[in-house]
């Protein structure tokens, strides 16, 4: 299905890389769970999880967010589909464990937007999958 466009390209830009990302990086789980529809998908497409509505996407955060120290997306390369209110971007992620020990990712993250919001969000890692 296709969604009413609402959000020109910066607005789309700033929705995934500062509203989005910047809120999962200061583990800001209201802020982050904001921009989902409360019937939005989030799908790993590398490991074919699926978490389906607010609630079971909070529960992978909260496993997410406790899981490391420090989380860092950074170095985003976006495409921006504004006529249709899609957006895609590729970045580095660096994951920093209590311990010390650093994950990092180069992942890309395509976005269906909804009234300006996540409708649907499909995840491929370059490595294993980190949202459980």
């Amino acid at each position: 299905m296709q969604y009413e466009p609402t959000l020109s390209r910066e607005e789309l830009i700033e929705l995934a890389t500062i509203r989005y990302f910047g809120s999962v990086d200061r583990k800001d789980m209201a802020a982050t769970l904001d921009c989902f529809h409360d019937e939005a998908m989030l799908c790993v497409q590398t490991e074919f999880t699926r978490h389906v509505g607010k609630a079971a996407i909070g529960k992978m955060f909260e496993g997410f967010m406790s899981a490391f120290a420090t989380i860092v997306h950074k170095d985003f390369v976006c495409t921006v589909d504004e006529k249709n209110g899609r957006i895609t971007a590729s970045f580095e992620a660096v994951l920093t464990a209590e311990d010390g020990s650093v994950t990092r990712l180069f992942n890309t993250n395509f976005w269906r937007i909804r009234d300006g919001k996540f409708q649907e969000v499909y995840v491929y890692f370059s490595g294993a999958n980190v949202l459980v």
